[in-house]
């Protein structure tokens, strides 16, 4: 893993269109790709829909403005499609499959992405996606892990972005088999500010479940809710919810990974 073997995978790409999230591993890709590859000859395309989280559009159009990117914003097409919208265990699949036909719609460069060596030990179905669209991945070619993207981050003088917390897609948080529904990710998203807001913790995942609402909360922040903070932020989020979603159960858990994914519903 080296700077300079990432740096020699870009260039043999040449043009190409970089998918930008928001999150670390593409936005610290497309800000070594600019310079590197050049002006015009680095195309950072990021997709808006429901299930993205507005935080991260606003970042990559900072980064779009701090850096003079060819920035081009999409939208990702995912919520026309009923594959999708019906929340399969292979949701992301379909997701990425709509993504990516987006961008190929707009440019005939090779398609990049900010996949690392980390992902291709979790079930990941996007990647599959990837694959039909002949999408590269620089850093699993260049050898680099999630650690490796931090410490490049940080190399490239990116500390508001080397320590960002993962931040998956808001359909993430929906149990595997509930259909994906606009206003259900918006309370997703709203639920998960609130709770930001008041607790500060390092991770919260508003999940929505068969058996209602849990609030995921690492294990610091789980500690130390008190009573009265389960009690009001209850309140308050029970309040934001759309009739669809009954909130009448949440409950407060510690935090874990990918728990609104039901492998068994294939």
């Amino acid at each position: 893993m080296s700077r300079a073997k990432l740096e020699a995978v870009l260039r043999d790409i040449g043009p190409l269109a970089v998918a930008v999230s928001g999150g670390v591993d593409s936005l610290t890709l497309a800000v070594l790709a600019h310079p590197l590859l050049g002006k015009g000859r680095a195309l950072m395309a990021h997709a808006v829909s429901p299930a993205v989280q507005p935080e991260g559009t606003d970042r990559v159009r900072l980064h779009a403005a701090r850096e003079d990117w060819d920035l081009t914003v999409v939208q990702a097409g995912e919520f026309d499609d009923p594959d999708y919208r019906a929340n399969p265990v292979n949701r992301c699949f379909f997701c990425k499959m709509n993504l990516y036909a987006v961008v190929a719609a707009h440019t005939d460069r090779p398609i990049v992405s900010g996949a690392n060596l980390d992902d291709l030990g979790e079930y990941r179905p996007g990647l599959d996606a990837a694959q039909k669209h002949a999408v590269r991945h620089p850093y699993v070619e260049a050898g680099f892990d999630k650690a490796a993207v931090r410490a490049l981050a940080r190399e490239l003088g990116l500390a508001d972005v080397a320590d960002l917390a993962a931040s998956p897609c808001l359909s993430s948080r929906v149990e595997t088999g509930i259909r994906i529904e606009a206003d259900t990710l918006a309370f997703v998203h709203a639920a998960e500010q609130l709770v930001q807001t008041a607790l500060q913790p390092n991770t919260v995942r508003c999940r929505v479940r068969g058996e209602g609402v849990v609030i995921e909360l690492d294990a610091a922040a789980h500690d130390r809710l008190s009573p009265e903070d389960a009690q009001g932020l209850t309140a308050r989020i029970r309040a934001a919810a759309p009739p669809r979603v009954d909130a009448s159960s949440l409950r407060f858990a510690p935090y874990r990974v990918g728990s609104a994914f039901l492998v068994h519903a294939r």
